[in-house]
């Protein structure tokens, strides 16, 4: 954003972000994360004006980072007077309470993060209910950190006995919103299950893939629909189910919720039900963004959480969408530079070892401008039509 150039309707929070290099984690995979968080912090509506960046054996279970690096975080956040930290890690209760009183700012970490983000995004009763249970067994570990101010105050002796039963009070009426909250998932769980059931024997296909690779907007572009879709992680949060028909067969499609790196655990147990789209689905789509540098590390991200969902081997078609935004120069005959990436032609790339990524049928796409849409339309109706086969011998019609 440039000063002068841009107007504003609304105070955008400034942050900085803190992340660390371990043995388990490259620089370049520490760096992509902080990328990703970063794009994260922009959906929930925070400007990144500074990165830091340990390397460490293993994060510090005080305070994440060493006490030099905090030291220096704490330096620029009063010079700069920045009021908000997100850190790329989950905290624990402690790390938060220790992080707080060092550098008396407003402290995030990348689950709390995303659960505001979802939170936000939540349009109908069961996503806004999943997120508020998310949100709940999040914060109940950590409600101490909400009174700690009582131990700076004066006389501290004498409130004690008051905070911690405020705190003790505080817990029994979180636990009590969360048992009511699980309730009232299983009857909004019961209710989807009867409206699946009731969607009859027509053949299951379910869009998946990491946030923000257009899964909406193939969803749009297939089924006629108005799903909502921007440049945004987790732009669709409530899975949307429509009836599409390609040339005479009908068939149901799932759009579902994106996945991303280290999603926290209490969204993927609380949105259990979400994934049923995924485990009943007869087909798979799996969408990748062919343009994003580390598409590989997002389709193994997908399949593991994948897995943890449904064990089961499903049929999937492996989409490449944005080639619209991938950058494959043409290189001239006599050029005798290596084919890199940044020059490889699309027919080139369909030669390579992504045309079958783990063995599947594989096609390349812009949703957004209706690129090669027509292959990929008859790549699905293929698998569809083998899957509607076994399921109905007798249908002569589609053969």
């Amino acid at each position: 954003m440039e000063e002068g150039h841009v107007v504003v309707d609304h105070v955008e929070e400034i942050c900085v972000l803190v992340g660390v290099v371990t043995q388990k984690v490259s620089d370049e995979t520490a760096n992509d994360y902080l990328d990703e968080l970063e794009f994260l912090a922009h959906t929930a509506g925070a400007i990144t004006v500074k990165r830091f960046l340990q390397k460490l054996p293993m994060q510090n279970p005080k305070t994440f980072v060493g006490t030099g690096k905090l030291e220096e975080i704490k330096e620029y956040i009063k010079k700069e007077k920045i009021e908000m930290v997100i850190f790329d890690d989950e905290l624990s209760p402690s790390q938060l309470r220790n992080i707080e009183r060092e550098l008396e700012c407003k402290i995030l970490d990348r689950n709390i993060l995303i659960l505001d983000i979802f939170a936000s995004r939540a349009r109908t009763s069961h996503a806004k209910t999943q997120v508020e249970l998310a949100q709940l067994q999040y914060m109940l570990p950590r409600l101490t950190r909400m009174w700690t101010h009582l131990e700076r105050q004066k006389g501290g002796i004498g409130l004690r006995g008051p905070g911690e039963s405020q705190i003790e009070s505080d817990r029994r009426v979180i636990q009590m919103r969360i048992s009511l909250m699980k309730e009232k998932l299983q009857e909004i769980d019961k209710q989807m299950s009867i409206q699946r059931g009731n969607r009859g024997q027509l053949v299951r296909v379910a869009l998946v893939g990491y946030t923000n690779v257009g899964k909406s907007t193939i969803m749009n572009m297939i089924s006629k629909s108005e799903v909502f879709a921007e440049n945004k992680l987790f732009a669709t949060l409530d899975t949307t189910v429509r009836k599409v028909v390609i040339e005479n067969l009908p068939f149901l499609l799932t759009d579902t919720v994106g996945f991303i790196r280290k999603l926290p655990h209490q969204l993927i147990e609380s949105f259990k039900s979400t994934l049923d789209e995924v485990r009943e689905a007869d087909l798979l789509i799996h969408v990748l963004d062919i343009s994003h540098p580390n598409f590989e590390d997002q389709f193994k991200v997908v399949n593991e959480t994948l897995a943890e969902i449904d064990n089961s081997e499903k049929p999937t078609i492996v989409v490449f969408n944005k080639i619209d935004a991938f950058n494959h120069i043409q290189k001239d005959e006599d050029d005798l530079s290596p084919t890199l990436r940044e020059n490889i032609s699309l027919e080139e790339l369909k030669k390579t070892w992504m045309s079958k990524m783990n063995n599947k049928d594989c096609v390349f796409i812009s949703a957004e401008n209706k690129e090669n849409i027509e292959e990929f339309k008859t790549v699905v109706y293929e698998k569809v039509k083998e899957i509607f086969k076994i399921r109905y011998p007798y249908h002569h019609f589609l053969y």
